[in-house]
């Protein structure tokens, strides 16, 4: 990509992450997700000073590349587990059994009675019926409550599918303690993305209601678990992660003080920023003659690692070798033969008005949720390749 290189003398590198200039001036055949592995590890090391006494258990499913894995196990951490095959992953990537967290609420028993049988023993449950299987498969297993929160201002609320009502939450930890499971706290998830510290007081707020009322009913806790929702940063940029975790460790031991147990599971706030995808435009058209907007296709869409566009709330920034040009609005979308591949659409992107097909488009930023959620082949596109530098 010779000409590519030969346009990008006119951007500084100046504020470009490694991974960006590796994806600027390296040649890719297929949409490739590069991560820096080091960045990772800085991010944990931040997220790590700033949450003090937390246990910080990386969520799997942000990703679950192996190197990954094995850094983040040699650095201490922990992590938090959606499935058998995660659990595996950090097993075979060195992992201790006693550091893993089945922190999906919905479970096969069998999958359970499999993981408490490798030394898993810390699980999470919402609903009566996943007290009941981890009861018969895991006996005298830990067990934390999810519990539901309403309106966060998080960028992506995760609101409705997880977590039981607050009123439910008494009555769940009380048919553990009679099931023979070890109840030893709540969870929750502010929302994924959420930029602002402080609106994790009010949850916590609640929280620490809760618990109250639960130990007045005579169930002793000891493990809070503040679940995700640190941020990345995209098109807005966001507090450092150093920064924001010693607020909201602030405001954590603010309500409950340094006697009870905290767990993170940051999963974006770890390798979001850390990695950037390098992608290709297939097609710049427009509809009419009189569209307003220019239509630029990628050789990545929402089947191939971009999943997150869903309703445009994670909104990547972008780098391309015409940058030094006019730019204007237009419509981005994916390379695959189904509608619902449209990125971009209601707040149409800026990109330069020069953009043609070959030119090469990097999305910063990338490194959280879009390898795991990449198709083994949609329209017999390829899914998104990984480097790791």
């Amino acid at each position: 990509m010779n000409a590519f290189v030969a346009g990008l003398s006119a951007l500084s590198p100046f504020g470009f992450s490694r991974a960006e200039m590796v994806c600027l001036t390296e040649d890719f055949d297929r949409p490739t997700l590069v991560v820096d592995v080091d960045t990772v590890a800085a991010r944990y090391r931040d997220l790590s000073e700033g949450l003090g006494r937390t246990a910080i258990h990386y969520a799997v499913k942000a990703n679950p590349h192996p190197v990954i894995l094995a850094r983040l196990v040699a650095l201490g951490c922990g992590f938090d587990a959606a499935s058998r095959g995660e659990i595996e992953a950090c097993l075979a990537a060195g992992a201790a059994p006693t550091r893993i967290s089945f922190g999906n609420t919905i479970k096969r028993e069998r999958d359970i009675a499999w993981a408490f049988g490798q030394g898993v023993t810390l699980f999470a449950a919402d609903a009566l019926e996943e007290v009941e299987k981890i009861a018969c498969a895991a006996p005298g297993a830990r067990v934390y409550i999810r519990v539901r929160m309403g309106a966060t201002g998080a960028d992506w609320p995760l609101s409705r599918k997880f977590g039981c009502a607050p009123s439910l939450a008494p009555s769940l930890v009380a048919e553990a303690a009679a099931a023979g499971l070890l109840p030893v706290g709540l969870s929750f998830h502010i929302g994924s993305q959420t930029r602002d510290p402080l609106l994790w007081g009010p949850v916590l707020d609640q929280i620490a209601a809760l618990w109250a009322e639960i130990e007045a009913a005579g169930f002793p806790l000891s493990l809070l678990n503040i679940g995700g929702g640190f941020p990345a940063s995209y098109q807005q940029s966001v507090m450092a992660p150093l920064d924001y975790a010693r607020s909201v460790m602030a405001q954590v031991d603010a309500r409950f003080g340094s006697h009870v147990a905290i767990m993170a599971e940051p999963g974006r706030g770890l390798v979001a920023d850390c990695a950037a995808i390098a992608a290709e435009v297939m097609l710049v058209a427009r509809k009419s003659e009189d569209d307003l907007h220019r239509w630029v296709y990628l050789d990545i869409g929402r089947f191939s690692g971009l999943a997150e566009t869903e309703g445009e709330c994670i909104r990547y920034r972008m780098l391309t070798h015409r940058d030094h040009e006019q730019t204007g609005p237009c419509v981005l979308a994916g390379p695959s033969c189904d509608s619902a591949d449209t990125l971009y659409e209601k707040l149409p992107v800026h990109l330069p008005l020069g953009l043609k097909s070959g030119d090469r488009v990097v999305l910063c930023n990338a490194g959280a949720y879009t390898s795991s959620y990449s198709s083994v082949g949609f329209n017999g596109f390829p899914p998104l390749a990984v480097r790791l530098i």
